[in-house]
């Protein structure tokens, strides 16, 4: 898995945490003492609440994967750990968005480096499980950007939303912006209106790994193709 910060040193890995923690906590002291002085407390409960969604992911990502409690299974695509023979599925978080996606990458480049991440995690799944018996395995995940349309065509249906996911999905809206506008290489405000939890299962996956392998291996080709002439 290319990932810049899994694939160093455990030092290098502390240094990141750490410098996260000491900017954070600057900034929200700061907020703090500036609330003090002015009297106007809202100032720090809305510096916290904008600074500790974005600064949780650099600890909170690393330390369930290390647990077992979150998988990779490409770079931008991680599931929870099966649960009553439910697999969550994820996209990667803010944190995995720096540390993964190259810079160089125009905004194309990178939408289509995401999606074929995406569609790579999905085979990865597939394969772990597809030899064993897991008939009833179900797969689930709410997102904003994959459609229906492209949602039907990997085997997956639109089931009830999940509420409690898009409630997070609010809270987190600022790690979404940026996440997003990484991925589009511009500033890109994610429409949460969009959003659907998808769901499918073991069998109609395998059914259709046939279909999310040619369009990988062609995703792949086109980013390949698309750096070079870059």
């Amino acid at each position: 898995m290319k990932h810049d910060f899994y694939n160093k040193s455990k030092s290098y890995q502390n240094k990141i945490q750490i410098t996260v923690a000491v900017f954070a906590i600057a900034i929200i002291m700061l907020a703090l003492f500036v609330s003090l002085y002015t009297e106007w407390y809202m100032i720090v409960v809305i510096v916290f609440t904008v600074i500790y969604p974005l600064s949780l992911p650099f600890f909170t990502t690393p330390g369930l994967k290390k647990s077992g409690e979150l998988i990779y299974y490409s770079s931008l695509f991680i599931t929870e750990k099966p649960k009553n023979n439910i697999i969550n599925i994820h996209t990667g978080t803010l944190f995995d968005y720096l540390f993964v996606i190259d810079r160089k990458m125009t905004g194309n480049q990178r939408t289509k480096f995401v999606i074929q991440n995406y569609l790579q995690g999905l085979l990865t799944l597939i394969e772990k499980y597809e030899k064993a018996d897991n008939a009833n395995l179900r797969i689930s995940g709410t997102s904003y950007i994959i459609n229906e349309r492209t949602a039907n065509k990997i085997g997956f249906r639109i089931v009830k939303n999940d509420s409690i996911q898009i409630m997070f999905f609010v809270y987190i809206y600022l790690n979404l912006l940026i996440s997003n506008s990484i991925a589009k290489n511009k500033v890109s405000f994610p429409n949460l209106l969009k959003t659907k939890t998808f769901e499918t299962d073991l069998n109609q996956l395998i059914k259709r790994k046939k279909y999310i392998t040619e369009l990988n291996n062609k995703l792949k080709r086109t980013i390949a193709n698309n750096v070079y002439e870059t």
